[in-house]
């Protein structure tokens, strides 16, 4: 796997990797990922609702999770920008505070990702709120210069709302089968897929079922979905 990790790195490629996310990005060799996958952990709108029983009654694993800073989200993006090949995707999970507030702050600094899509994800259950109940995340489809559709997506049955129940494994669990469809879309088989900051670590399992090699981690294994002991696809 020498092909994408820098020399000595310590990182192992399908493997659940215990990192930080911005030090395992390091270890990534430039224009070397087709597909990155990234699902910040920030407050967002939790911090707008302000929730008093936040993490008592409600919430308990979710307020548990180190919350990323707009400082750390952007030392991400700067690192997903450098290992993505030209015209590689990055998938970009947002709350809809900051889909309402725009995410532009956090590119002001890189040159050569925009968005050029969006996927609506119906969870089919309901969240909280205090005036509309949350059903939905947002994915923001993001392509690093130039920006190509044909040549870089082969799917063209993804509609951009999306019906999938997952079931909770992990505070932020994940449509996994959306994810294998974006894989398929932009990947061909044995290619790598990253995802930094991976939690439940759906995009392995998407991965192993698509034959994509796997590159992430988290600074801790993924809770309930963590087997054993990590294994090779």
């Amino acid at each position: 796997m020498n092909e994408i990790l820098k020399d000595n790195s310590a990182v192992q490629v399908n493997y659940r990797n215990i990192a930080d996310g911005v030090e395992l990005l390091r270890q990534i060799k430039d224009r070397s990922i087709k597909a990155v996958f990234f699902d910040p952990q920030y407050r967002g709108v939790l911090d707008k609702m302000s929730y008093g029983n936040e993490g008592k009654n409600r919430g308990r694993d979710r307020s548990a999770l180190p919350q990323m800073t707009e400082k750390i989200i952007s030392e991400f993006l700067v690192e997903i920008e450098r290992i993505l090949v030209p015209s590689g995707y990055l998938f970009l999970w947002v709350d809809k505070f900051h889909l309402v507030e725009g995410i532009k702050d956090w590119f002001k600094d890189l040159g050569s990702i925009q968005a050029v899509d969006m996927i609506t994800w119906n969870k089919m259950k309901i969240g909280m709120g205090y005036r509309t109940r949350r059903k939905c995340e947002y994915l923001v489809i993001l392509q690093k210069h130039p920006k190509l559709a044909k040549a870089t997506w082969k799917l063209h049955n993804i509609p951009d709302v999306w019906d999938e129940k997952v079931d909770k494994i992990h505070t932020h669990s994940k449509p996994i089968e959306l994810q294998k469809q974006l894989i398929l879309a932009v990947t061909q088989e044995n290619d790598f897929v990253c995802d930094p900051a991976a939690g439940g670590y759906s995009v392995f399992r998407a991965c192993k079922q698509t034959k994509r090699n796997f590159i992430g981690g988290d600074i801790k294994f993924g809770d309930a979905e963590m087997e054993s002991s990590n294994e090779n696809p």
